[in-house]
């Protein structure tokens, strides 16, 4: 950044637009002389020196006025090249304002004063001048770096405004521009449209840290069942393949309103030993079906589970679940095992048999 500041504050008089009021002969012979001083590091004179003359000319007609500001550049050049950004940026804010400046060479000091506020720490200020800029210009770099300085500061809403210009100017955003969008899209409450953004470019190539960011983005969003889907189609894929991985894609089918996938991939767990069967899967698997509304299925995990864990709750409860869907044998010996382990409740519900 300092070199870069430093690269175009040196670039005074010869590169100034041609509808610039001409100098006269001794201002010219000064100013090669300071800016060949600048080259050579000799910083505290050319600070002194231009700031003299600046204020000299300053009242001056258009002539003497265009001579100030440049003046006023070689002395933020100076000041740049020792760190002191905020002093550099002020030069160029009373160079830009001076009369006789043209509109071209306002606006190039324009945006070298908002680069020094930047790097000043002055954020807010560098912000209100990158888009004051932009106004009259053209430029996607630019866009993404005011983006930027507004996600900075959070004013996310802003941010987000600006970010839909950058990515209209930018084709194909870098890794970066991408991270920077999605963290912008976010934080702007516009989770939709974030998900949406990063759903074009997901493939079978994608990185498993996009199908998980693409999942959790769809969960902000309130879309489970589409975080579910995503999930799924990424666990497929072998992008998500750790244990911790299948739990969170049980969870989301259970909560996305896909409750049968999660139970047959439960199912297929338990039967290929990559979970222990024991109480906590069973019943988990047990739900799943019971939520999928599959009959069958349902009462045949709840029976599965009543076995295995031998409590009078469970066989009352697969007994409920058969009576309730008219399977009226298996809720007799269903309740009648409960009652067997001392349900009191099991034998008001047997009694409904009589």
């Amino acid at each position: 950044m300092k070199r870069l500041l430093c690269i175009l504050l040196l670039s005074v008089w010869p590169l100034s637009s041609q509808a610039s009021p001409a100098l006269q002969g001794d201002v010219i012979a000064d100013l090669n002389a300071l800016q060949s001083q600048l080259k050579e590091g000799a910083l505290p004179q050319v600070v002194e020196r231009a700031t003299a003359q600046a204020e000299r000319l300053a009242s001056g007609n258009q002539s003497d006025q265009w001579a100030s500001a440049l003046y006023q550049q070689l002395a933020a050049g100076a000041l740049a090249r020792q760190d002191q950004h905020a002093a550099a940026a002020d030069r160029l804010a009373i160079a830009r304002g001076l009369n006789g400046v043209d509109s071209v060479q306002a606006a190039r000091w324009l945006r070298e004063e908002a680069s020094l506020r930047r790097a000043a720490g002055q954020r807010d200020q560098a912000i209100e001048l990158l888009s004051e800029w932009l106004a009259n210009q053209q430029d996607s770099d630019t866009t993404w770096q005011l983006t930027r300085l507004l996600a900075q500061q959070e004013r996310w809403e802003e941010a987000a405004g600006w970010l839909e210009q950058a990515l209209n100017e930018t084709p194909e955003p870098n890794e970066v521009q991408q991270a920077l969008a999605l963290a912008v899209y976010r934080n702007a409450g516009q989770g939709d449209q974030a998900l949406g953004w990063l759903l074009d470019d997901l493939n079978a190539q994608s990185d498993p840290a996009d199908w998980r960011q693409a999942a959790g983005l769809a969960q902000q969003a309130g879309q489970s069942g589409v975080a579910a889907g995503l999930w799924e189609a990424g666990w497929q894929l072998g992008k998500l393949t750790e244990q911790e991985d299948f739990w969170l894609l049980i969870q989301l089918h259970l909560a996305g309103g896909t409750p049968a996938r999660a139970a047959e991939h439960l199912e297929r767990a338990l039967n290929e030993g990559d979970i222990v069967r024991d109480e906590s899967h069973l019943r988990l698997l047990a739900n799943a079906w019971r939520q999928a509304k599959d009959v069958e299925k349902a009462l045949n995990a709840w029976h599965t589970l009543a076995l295995h864990t031998q409590a009078a709750a469970d066989w009352r409860a697969y007994g409920q679940l058969a009576y309730a869907w008219g399977e009226d044998g298996q809720a007799k010996q269903a309740f009648a095992r409960a009652s067997s382990l001392g349900d009191d409740e099991a034998e008001q519900w047997l009694a409904s048999f009589d």
